[in-house]
């Protein structure tokens, strides 16, 4: 068999799932139903490749990908387009966006291929479009931060160097301190936006992806807090139990 056969099987096997005498299920979604599960599919990958699990990142990314023809077939459907025009779309952005490969062929660096593919996207936008349109409305707010600040930096609007976003992330926490002070709720998240916008500024300058960053952290401190969970299980208590120092103390054993 023909390798590339198998996805036009997959594309057969979409179509029988959602056919009259196929899945229940499956025939009553729509793109709007599925949009969860392909976000839950997404980071079913996500933790595949952090797993270093060929096996599982392999059978994730079929996961994924089912959803990619889910959504071609509800739209073949209804006469507005297939999987094939989804293929031959982003086939053909990809090499109109890499002259530098399929065409004209050059040595660039990766900042400078970033820089032209934005470029190049300036030059497909509608007039009046933003140069921010393109970020995802419903990213994670961290990543939405990043890319949105990426892209608007790529375009020369940007801070000249990390010192000055330093000196920002100082004056926020200043104007965040004097929101609590007047207890102005709305004023008070506000200024605390501030702050998380700009550290995401300060990762985005020193190359660190803030959503990693806080993933990290965040799997420290449950690691470290279930050391704490089982110490504080050695000596016969619950950590509801437990004085203020008696938990601190715990929690230093565990940071060694």
């Amino acid at each position: 068999m023909n390798e590339s056969r198998k996805l036009y099987k997959l594309a057969e096997t979409a179509a029988v799932l959602r056919a009259e005498n196929g899945c229940p299920w499956d025939r009553e979604q729509t793109h709007e139903t599925l949009k969860k599960y392909l976000i839950e599919e997404t980071y079913e990958v996500i933790d595949a490749i952090d797993s270093k699990d060929d096996e599982k990142i392999k059978e994730e990314l079929g996961d994924l990908l089912y959803q990619v023809y889910a959504h071609s077939e509800i739209a073949r459907e209804q006469n507005r387009f297939d999987i094939d025009d989804v293929a031959d779309g982003i086939n053909t952005k990809l090499i109109r966006r890499h002259p530098h490969v399929f065409s004209v062929k050059d040595e660039i660096t990766s900042d400078e291929v970033l820089t032209r593919w934005e470029n190049i996207k300036k030059t497909e936008k509608k007039k009046g479009e933003s140069a921010i349109d393109g970020v995802p409305k419903s990213l994670p707010a961290l990543l939405k931060a990043y890319r949105t600040q990426e892209k608007t930096s790529r375009i020369g609007f940007d801070w000249d160097n990390i010192e000055d976003v330093e000196e920002k992330l100082d004056e926020e926490i200043g104007e965040f301190k004097e929101a609590v002070k007047s207890a102005d709720k709305a004023k008070i998240k506000d200024e605390f936006g501030d702050i998380l916008f700009t550290l995401v500024n300060i990762s985005r300058f020193l190359e660190i992806d803030p959503e990693e960053a806080l993933l990290h952290s965040t799997e420290k401190f449950s690691s470290r807090f279930r050391l704490v969970e089982k110490e504080a299980g050695k000596l016969g208590k619950k950590i509801s139990d437990m004085t203020l120092d008696e938990m601190n103390a715990l929690w230093d054993k565990a940071k060694l």
